[in-house]
């Protein structure tokens, strides 16, 4: 949970509405989560991927990077950081084609 804790202190308050998250022990401190940065948990229901749709797709964009059953500590926090520009600078149909940094940045400094 610090890393989350870590995120949201990068991330302006307003910006996190909630969170999905699997139903592990990582995520056990929700509670205090939700108090200190005013945001709702929710976990979905066991073995049901599609109410973690999101979460799913990034998984098979990691997983072009690194295979399923190897670990990320096997990997360089450099590789790891050209895996995560990579998949954000990735076009995307949602955003009329413009990659989720694009779109973040034209939304956040009002560049449309």
């Amino acid at each position: 949970m610090e890393f989350i804790k870590y995120i949201f202190l990068q991330i302006s308050s307003n910006e996190i509405k909630t969170v999905t998250s699997y139903r592990r022990k990582e995520f056990s401190a929700n509670k205090q989560t939700t108090n200190a940065f005013n945001v709702e948990f929710y976990f979905p229901d066991p073995h049901a991927p599609w109410q973690r749709g999101t979460n799913e797709n990034t998984n098979g964009l990691v997983r072009e990077h690194i295979p399923k059953g190897i670990a990320m500590e096997n990997y360089s926090d450099d590789y790891i950081q050209l895996m995560v520009k990579q998949i954000n600078n990735r076009p995307l149909k949602i955003f009329g084609w413009q990659s989720a940094n694009e779109y973040y940045l034209s939304q956040v400094f009002h560049l449309n």
